[in-house]
């Protein structure tokens, strides 16, 4: 009689202890797995900023609906519930994120906006509380001949911490510019873009600026490996104008006031993005052009073909600044044409906002294009504002501190939009 009551307190204590272990490990688990709530939300510009704004996002279901709710306002005020509630919908694909998971990728591209107008917005399934916390935005104003961006590059990370580190950078960014309008990245965002959990980390580090503000990302080696961007553009909801042969949001344009931007893949198919930064550069009416893209032609590292074949594109239209990345280092050139340092009239000046991320490289050999050129081994940021007929470039380090600044003047400056 004891024995058997013996076993069967000893059946009873393993079932309590597999529950609590059970419970533990529930309880453990990241809410991404358990959830079907919106993950890796990211707001970029795709069409007229001053009408528009589009969403990508995450979720673990590959079925579930892709619904975005616009109201105007701040989200103090905000009330889903209201009959003038601006609905759209969009579209779910799927992606294998590794270990055999497959997740839903969402995009949706809001239309008929008004111009220089506080939104706020949520997006989700539309089932029970599969929505995200509400967000702002602002759309571009009317007539803007005034306006800030924030330029970084190489986050690349790989643990939880480099993406910390990424995140902190973007706030003191944002602390410094606190009336920027968006961020360009200068590419390598991740280390391996196959990991999903950097991207994890990546988004929710920067979550408080990334669902408000439109990050415009470059492709870099880290990007696109062997050819392949598919889980790089899987998470951007892009302009989708690329050159012929280019994966699209890989390479694109926009305008943005008086500036049109330029991005540029300097990872696949040069000779298509040259025929098409040709038919780009000769469209456009707007005063400022600005180019992004990674592995730059004036950098520290050059890229040979990238000055062979885009270079004297810059030169013949104009580009006023070309924001590069990959080089991991501070880097701004005398302003050059033909490959001769010029003056700021004639020619483009070139930078490299070092890294916003953990990884530095060691400090390159100056060349006769550096005008400043530093290794400082501190993350950095900078702000560029447009303001007219000048353009303003101030550099800082991840101390506050500004390392650089320069300014550009052209002739007196109208919108032309």
């Amino acid at each position: 009689m004891l024995a058997h009551k013996g076993v069967w307190l000893l059946g009873a204590l393993l079932l309590v202890a597999v529950i609590a272990l059970a419970y533990i490990q529930t309880q453990q688990r990241s809410p991404l797995t358990t959830t079907n709530e919106p993950h890796s939300i990211v707001t970029n510009f795709k069409e007229d900023a001053k009408s528009t704004r589009s969403f990508t996002w995450y979720t673990n279901s590959s079925n579930s609906a892709t619904l975005l709710q616009i109201v105007k306002g701040t989200s103090r005020a905000a009330n889903f519930d209201e009959q003038d509630i601006l609905r759209f919908t969009g579209t779910t694909t799927t992606i294998k994120t590794g270990d055999k998971s497959i997740q839903g990728v969402h995009k949706v591209n809001a239309t008929g906006l008004e111009p220089g107008t506080r939104y706020t917005y949520r997006v989700g399934t539309g089932k029970g509380t599969d929505w995200s916390e509400p967000a702002e935005f602002v759309t571009e104003a009317a007539n803007t001949t005034d306006f800030t961006f924030i330029n970084v590059a190489d986050s690349q990370g790989i643990s939880k911490q480099d993406f910390e580190v990424w995140g902190q950078t973007l706030s003191k960014a944002f602390h410094t510019f606190p009336e920027a309008n968006f961020i360009v990245h200068n590419g390598d965002l991740v280390e391996d873009p196959e990991v999903e959990q950097s991207w994890d980390y990546f988004f929710g580090y920067a979550k408080k600026w990334l669902t408000s503000y439109p990050l415009m990302p470059v492709t870099g080696n880290h990007d696109e490996v062997e050819g392949n961007a598919a889980r790089f553009v899987s998470h951007f909801n892009l302009p989708d104008n690329a050159a012929k042969g280019s994966t699209p949001g890989t390479n694109y344009s926009f305008d943005y006031g008086t500036a049109h931007f330029v991005f540029l893949n300097t990872e696949s198919n040069k000779k298509k993005q040259k025929e098409w930064l040709l038919e780009d550069l000769s469209g456009t009416k707007q005063p400022w052009i600005i180019v992004a893209l990674h592995q730059g032609p004036y950098g520290g590292k050059q890229e040979d073909s990238i000055i062979k074949q885009w270079v004297p594109l810059f030169d013949q239209f104009k580009v006023d600044l070309v924001l590069q990345g990959h080089n991991h280092e501070y880097s701004r050139s005398y302003p050059l044409k033909d490959g001769q340092i010029t003056t700021q009239e004639n020619g483009t000046v070139y930078v490299v906002t070092n890294t916003s991320g953990n990884k530095f490289n060691d400090k390159k050999a100056d060349l006769f294009y550096h005008q400043v050129h530093f290794q400082n081994k501190k993350q950095m940021y900078s702000g560029i504002r447009i303001n007219g007929d000048t353009l303003t470039y101030e550099a800082y380090d991840f101390d506050d501190v500004m390392l650089d600044n320069f300014v550009l003047q052209k002739p007196s400056v109208q919108n032309t939009m």
